[in-house]
């Protein structure tokens, strides 16, 4: 099964196929064109990424008869701006691209929202592709037609909802990984199988759960997959994605994100699910098997920023209505619930659950 080729298709508006396995990025010329005509494609990619996968991607593309340009941007969250946006925009318009061109989003989470929402912005919108090369993006980011910038108040808080063409998800890419990217990813993949069901949850309890990278990947798509089609632009179901998110999105702006995305969601994931079962909203033993399987990957399961610290960034976050904001509650494994709150309760909130590191 491990070098088997998923594909899995999300019925979305419009609708696409995400195709996983080995060696799809020496494909990904031929996959896209079976989605979109010839046409100018403008693969946008980070500093990192660009060494190792930018002409290969550039030879596939030009062999499936796409004329090719490429922008680079300096990898890192810190430069998911405004900034980093308008240079990506001024390459779209300085090569001329036109609204039958499509552009490329070559990387991790990064880099699929920055090209993502350039495409959505750029001549009011044209068509981009997806092409993770990280467990995270992989696993989540990649699906679902997220798309955003950090401004200096908070993560994400400019963004737009534009579904991709098609998503390229070359497997042998995520072998690789250095430990502390692998464990992002991990992150949000055991987010998922709190979700969704014990038996993705189970997968990462184990020795190594990279023996198939793909089945993780498929399951991780397939349940997010069937989540977004019920709830495209996130007003009901597709909110409860966003477990641990809200301490976890705290927590990388108290660090001037210094803390990957994947580290801070383990820990907000651990704090919401201790807080809640001391609250009373969670059946026990589930804070203790999440933290465990958290402990086993290389996650955190604390922060050094303390409850106050972590309510006043959470002030700033999206899934604040007013003066109310909505968590994301694990009642038990594969089974999590909406729970609207005060803001004036998240300090209290975040203190029951809080532990340092």
């Amino acid at each position: 099964m491990a070098n088997t080729i998923r594909t899995i298709p999300i019925k979305t508006h419009p609708d696409y196929t995400v195709s996983i396995g080995p060696g799809l990025l020496g494909r990904c010329g031929e996959l896209i064109a079976s989605t979109l005509p010839p046409c100018r494609v403008a693969v946008v990619t980070d500093s990192n990424v660009a060494k190792l996968y930018l002409p290969q991607v550039t030879q596939s593309l030009q062999a499936a008869g796409f004329s090719v340009c490429t922008h680079v941007f300096s990898a890192g969250e810190a430069h998911k701006n405004l900034s980093t946006l308008s240079e990506v925009l001024e390459f779209l318009a300085e090569e001329q691209l036109t609204r039958s061109d499509c552009v490329a989003a070559l990387g991790g989470g990064v880099c699929g929202d920055m090209a993502g929402f350039a495409a959505g912005c750029y001549l009011r919108g044209v068509n981009y592709v997806q092409l993770p090369t990280t467990l995270l993006s992989a696993v989540d980011s990649s699906v679902g037609g997220k798309t955003a910038v950090d401004l200096q108040h908070g993560k994400n808080l400019a963004g737009l909802f534009l579904q991709p063409s098609a998503v390229v998800c070359d497997t042998d890419c995520l072998k690789t990984l250095p430990p502390l990217e692998r464990a992002d990813g991990a992150a949000e993949a055991i987010k998922t199988g709190v979700l969704s069901d014990e038996g993705l949850f189970s997968l990462f309890d184990t020795d190594d759960f990279t023996a198939d990278l793909g089945e993780i990947v498929a399951r991780c798509i397939a349940f997010k997959g069937s989540v977004v089609e019920q709830d495209e632009l996130d007003n009901g179901l597709r909110r409860t994605l966003n477990l641990g998110h809200t301490a976890g999105h705290a927590i990388e702006k108290c660090s001037a994100y210094a803390i990957h995305h994947g580290h801070a969601v383990a820990a907000g994931l651990a704090i919401i699910a201790r807080a809640a079962e001391a609250l009373g909203w969670t059946e026990a033993p589930c804070a203790a098997r999440i933290c465990g399987v958290l402990r086993r990957n290389g996650l955190p399961t604390g922060t050094e920023y303390s409850p106050a610290q972590l309510a006043q960034a959470a002030l700033a976050d999206k899934k604040r209505r007013g003066g109310e904001i909505s968590l994301v509650i694990p009642r038990k494994i594969g089974t999590c619930e909406m729970k609207t709150v005060p803001v004036g309760e998240l300090e209290s909130i975040f203190a029951a659950g809080w532990e340092d590191r």
